[in-house]
This record gives structure tokens, sequence and C-alpha cells, in this order.
């Protein structure tokens, strides 16, 4: 052998069982790189603890009731905050140890106001969640026999787009329309306005404009955990003003003040920490809901949480992929079944614990951007889930005007998809148009879907193209005929 043969440099070898465990050092990583990616995304995501229960809790289901017993005062905010957590803790703990992979998971936005808007109002808050419940089981079975792959190219691309298109729209609305921001008006040929009489009136809806405002410039200079310090900012301020200005709710019995606060009045918390609530944990009925709205509006409800939930997981953990590095040469994840798996099982997850379907969050992407390459990273972001649950009262001082900056923040995010459709194409353009419209239009996600789906399917079919068209396209619209003619249907058979 040449004594002036090159010696290669040798590969790096795994420091700790921990590193072998996640394969840190494989990967190019660090445990202090995973640490820190860890907890920069829970600062990222943290602000769905506050979020979610704002859109779940002031939502009536058929009977009148609220979410885990609340009486509409805000009373069950802290024990919906705490089962959030929760869930997103521990799925996100799974994340980390079983598909190793810097991934984490909580309520999804845009589902958990579809469950609260447009199926609690069908049924009880039992019936749907039973329903969330079956849509991660159905999305699990998908996984596992390999059918969620075809679901997937079934649908065309650029309708998956606009679905999500038009979700960012209909979250946003949300956003406007809670602050007081945009108002139906009280007479005349306008539905909505700017404020109240085309001006913006009142306190509470000049803290949201100023929250909107912090949020963007925090998120244009790229500040970590831009969403949560504006929440925390903005709520620091409106109670601030509560205690100067003495504002009061917007409806306190029989009386109504336009000016007022929307659903939270601001006020120093009575406690900061206390002992978790669980008290939407188990409050599901899993067939509830066909028995209450029937079998084909079920079937139907089920498939649009499925559509919402089903293709953004498959986007995101490419995206996540893409940024960390870790695509193979057919683009996809390591262990993208283990992946798919446990977003499934986070699905039904949330759904049992009553605090809606949780999924993946493209926000992990900056604890990406802070090195994380791994499944610890994700471990460490479930751990501070879990620690948050215990700061749940806190939760019961933030006003809706000072969280639903977020949603805005979250509509443009989502909207920026428009992009990759390709509106010279009727064919797709007309459909993803209706889809993306009539979300924010309709006030339903489902209205919008439906009519994209429907839309595609009869404009291939006019066009001589029947035959391009997958057959479970074909199933669906015929679904969605369905749907938007039950009650003709019912009137016609005499139901």
């Amino acid at each position: 052998m040449s004594q002036t043969a090159v010696e290669r440099p040798s590969t790096p070898q795994p420091s700790s069982g921990v590193d072998r465990f996640f394969k840190i050092t494989e990967r190019g990583s660090s445990v202090s790189r995973e640490i820190r990616g860890g907890v920069v995304t829970f600062f990222t995501m943290a602000y769905i603890v506050v979020l979610n229960p704002l859109i779940l809790s002031f939502a009536k289901d058929v009977n009148g009731d609220f979410l885990g017993g609340g009486s509409g005062d805000g009373s069950n905010l802290s024990a919906i905050a705490a089962g959030t957590a929760l869930v997103a803790g521990l799925l996100t703990i799974f994340m980390g140890l079983f598909a190793n992979y810097p991934l984490a998971l909580a309520t999804g936005l845009g589902l958990n106001a579809f469950v609260a808007l447009a199926i609690a109002s069908q049924m009880t808050w039992a019936d749907a969640m039973g329903l969330v419940v079956l849509e991660g089981i159905l999305i699990l079975i998908l996984v596992l026999t390999g059918f969620r792959t075809a679901v997937f190219h079934a649908v065309p691309t650029q309708l998956k787009v606009a679905i999500s298109v038009g979700i960012g729209l209909f979250i946003a609305l949300i956003g406007f329309v809670d602050a007081g921001f945009v108002r139906r008006t009280a007479t005349g040929p306008v539905p909505v306005q700017l404020g109240t009489d085309g001006f913006i009136n009142g306190w509470p809806t000049f803290v949201f404009v100023l929250g909107l405002v912090l949020v963007v410039i925090l998120w244009v200079r790229k500040v970590k955990g831009a969403i949560l310090i504006a929440i925390v900012a903005t709520t620091i301020l409106a109670i601030i003003v509560e205690a100067i200005g003495k504002i009061g709710p917007m409806v306190a019995g029989d009386k109504v003040n336009p000016t007022g606060w929307n659903l939270v009045v601001p006020g120093m918390p009575k406690d900061i920490i206390s002992t978790p609530q669980l008290d939407t944990v188990g409050h599901f009925s899993l067939f509830g809901s066909f028995e209450r709205v029937g079998i084909v509006a079920a079937i139907l409800l089920i498939f649009t949480l499925m559509l919402a939930d089903f293709f953004d997981t498959m986007g995101t953990m490419t995206a996540i992929g893409a940024e960390a590095g870790l695509l193979d040469e057919e683009g996809l994840p390591p262990n993208t079944t283990k992946i798919l798996v446990v977003d499934s099982i986070a699905a039904a997850a949330g759904g049992a614990a009553g605090v809606s379907s949780n999924t993946s969050y493209i926000e992990s992407a900056s604890g990406v951007g802070e090195g994380a390459r791994t499944g610890l990273a994700s471990v460490v972001t479930g751990a501070l889930f879990l620690l948050s649950m215990v700061f749940a009262p806190l939760v019961e001082i933030i006003p809706s005007e000072a969280a639903v900056p977020a949603l805005v923040l979250v509509g443009f995010l989502m909207m920026q998809q428009v992009k990759e459709i390709d509106w010279n194409d009727l064919e797709i353009a007309i459909p993803a148009f209706l889809t993306i419209v009539l979300m924010p239009f309709t006030y339903s996600i489902t209205a919008g879907i439906g009519a994209g789906f429907v839309a595609y399917v009869l404009i291939k079919a006019v066009r001589g193209k029947a035959a391009s068209v997958h057959p479970l396209m074909w199933l669906i619209a015929f679904l969605f005929v369905l749907y938007f003619a039950i009650d003709p249907i019912k009137t016609l058979l005499g139901v």
C-alpha cells in the first residue's frame, strides 16, 4: 500500500443512545440544535392553544349547547385550551418517537372552524366530534391499505390548491367578522360593511387593527413566534383599554353595545396556573350524526373533513422535508407511511378529546430553520405543549379582537397558493374559482368544495372529456349533487 495514499475522513459516529435512536449525527444535526428547533416550533404554533378555544367555545350546537358544558360566557375556554394542549403534546411526541420526523401537530385551523360552524350547527357537539373520530379512522385505513395515494391522485392538484385557498379566505372572513371590522348591515341592499355604518367604531375594533398591524410587522420581519407575540401584546393592550374605558361586552342580557367586546371582556386573570380541566375529553358519539342528519349528509361531512385534512398533510410533510434536505429521489421524506399513520391517529385523537381534528403544522418549518432534522425536536415541542396545560386559565382573558389577527395572517398564507392555479385553463379555473369564492360567500367549506367538484366533472363532460375524469371524482360529484338536493329529494319522496 502506498504511503502517499490519502486517508478519507471517517464518518461521524453517534455520541450517545439518544443520538443513535434519532439519527441526529447521521442527519447532520446536534442535540442542541434539535432542542432549539423544538422550542422555536412550539413558540411559533403555541397560538393554537389560545385560538382553538376561541373558535370552538362560543359556537352552539343544534340544541343550543356549548362545547364542554360552557354557558357561552367563556367558562369553558380553559378546558378546551387544556384539551388542545394535551392532544398536541402527546401526538407531537408520538411523531418524534415513532416517525422520527421534525413535524409537530395540533388542532387544524380551518378544520376547527368547519367543525364549529358547519357541523356542530347541524347536530350535537358529541355527534360532531364523533364524525371527526370516524374521519381519522378512515384516513388511517386508507394509509394502511395504500388507498390514500389513489384518492390523492384522483382529485386534480389545482382543485386541492383551490380548497386550501378557499379555506384561507374563509378563515380571514371569520377573523374580520369576530373583530367587528366587517359587520352585517341593518338595512339596505349591501349585506356587509366596514365596521358600524361604514366606519371603524369602538376601541375593541381598533385594538384588532393594531394587532393586525403588529402581527404583519413581526411576520415580515421574520420574528420567531410572531403570532404568539402579537396575541400577547394585543391582549395586554386590550386589558389596559378595558381598565380605562370600562367598555364591557357587546351583548349583556337584553342590552346591545355595538362597540363592545365581541366574545371575551379582557381583564386580569384570576389564576395564572391551575390543575388542567379536561371536560371535553371523551365527549364524542361515534354514530349519532347518522341518525341526526342522515347517512348521505354525514358521509359528505366526513368526506369534507377528509379533504381538508387529507391533502394538507401530504403537502406539509413534503415541504418540511424539502427545507430540511430529507427528501429522497422520489421527493418523499423518510418514514412517509409512519408520518401519515401518526397524522391519521391525530385526527381521531382530536375528535376523541373534543377539540377537533389534529393535523401536521407547516409552522414546523420554523424549527427546521433553526436546525431541527429529527424527531427529537418534536419530542421537545410536545413536552412544551404538555407543560402549557397548567397555564390554560390565561386563555380566559384573551378577547377575540386580540386573537383573530392571527386568522387573517393565516388566511394570507393560505391565499399565496392561488398562483399555482392555471387561470387560463377554464376546465380547472372555473371549478377552482367556485371553490374559493363560495366558501366565504356562503360561510360554508362544504358548499365551496361541492360546487367546485360538481363544476369540474360537468365541464369535463360537456367538453367531451368525461373519460379523463377519475371514477372517484364521478362518485364524489354525485354524492355532492345529492347533498345539495337533499331537501328537494326528501320533499319528492315525502320523507
